[in-house]
């Protein structure tokens, strides 16, 4: 059953279908609202948020209009939107309790701040690009890509263990070639802020 007669069903008052539409897309809703919290080190929030989204498409169900978008980009459009209203939430708790009158940074400064993150986002490019094509591949499809492990093994031709054995490899030689660089916390935060470009 495609997702079109799914949704007709459930619109029709067969409600117990929603688990099928859930099954097929929680989890890499999941993975997608995971990745959007990592930046804020908000993680242990996905699943709270990723059911939070499975229940707002149900009660907005009615709504939906497939010429407009598939059910996956309208499910997707409000993933984003719960977790940016989170993080919203989250910014604004945060300022209200670090209100201690601590300058804000100089506008005159942005230029310089600009000039230096283009070149830390070239370093971590620099260094993904040196990994060897199969380390270099993996981490681009699973963390860019959000690509499970099952999907990147069929890709390249492994198993799901040699997937997860590239991506490690990967992962610890990036950081050891730009840990020199920035420390391992800038090391963390520049690879993050590099995958929501």
């Amino acid at each position: 059953m495609t997702d079109s007669e799914l949704i007709r069903e459930i619109k029709d008052g067969n409600a117990e279908l929603y688990s099928e539409l859930m099954t097929r897309y929680q989890r890499k809703i999941l993975a997608f609202i995971y990745h959007m919290l990592k930046s804020a080190k908000l993680e242990l929030l996905a699943e709270d948020l990723c059911s939070e989204t499975f229940y707002k498409a149900y009660k907005s169900l009615h709504s939906f209009r497939e010429m407009d978008a598939t059910f996956a980009t309208w499910l997707y459009t409000i993933a984003r939107n719960t977790v940016l209203s989170e993080l919203r939430k989250q910014k604004m708790a945060h300022v209200s309790l670090d209100e201690t009158g601590s300058p804000v940074a100089s506008p005159d400064h942005a230029p310089e701040q600009m000039a230096l993150r283009k070149e830390r986002m070239a370093m971590v490019r620099d260094a993904i690009n040196n990994l060897p094509e199969k380390q270099r591949s993996a981490l681009i499809l699973r963390e860019y890509d959000q690509l499970d492990y099952q999907e990147i093994a069929n890709i390249l031709g492994q198993t799901v263990s040699s997937v997860k054995s590239l991506l490690f490899r990967a992962r610890a030689s990036v950081k050891s070639q730009l840990e020199p660089y920035f420390g391992e916390t800038a090391v963390i935060e520049e690879y993050e802020g590099m995958k929501t470009r």
